[in-house]
């Protein structure tokens, strides 16, 4: 069970920086000029920000369980979104069901 645990935390890690990477891509692809490197620079800086704020292990703003699930299904959301907008739906399906089965491994271990 512990390597199960591992494992899955280290998808999440991956998750994570995906969802951050994504947003960037997404920034940079629908801004123009400077404004796309901008975008690029803030949109994964404000989602890490809200991460950190509510869902990290030492978050500044405790939820009960159920509610950290549903912001950090929302960051793993915003991400899928970014994918869908900038062509690629295929891949933000698959970003957000991994992200849900995850998620859900991750409460249901001791």
């Amino acid at each position: 069970m512990k390597e199960l645990r591992a494992a899955n935390l280290a998808v999440r890690f991956v998750l994570e920086l995906t969802a951050l990477g994504v947003v960037a891509y997404w920034g940079y692809a629908t801004g123009s000029g400077v404004g796309a490197w901008l975008l690029a620079l803030a949109c994964p800086v404000a989602l890490a920000l809200a991460w950190g704020v509510f869902v990290s292990p030492k978050a500044r703003v405790p939820l009960p369980p159920l509610a950290r699930f549903a912001v950090e299904i929302g960051f793993f959301a915003v991400a899928a979104l970014a994918l869908w907008s900038v062509g690629q739906p295929v891949w933000a399906i698959v970003l957000l069901v991994v992200a849900v089965v995850s998620g859900a491994l991750d409460r249901s271990g001791p």
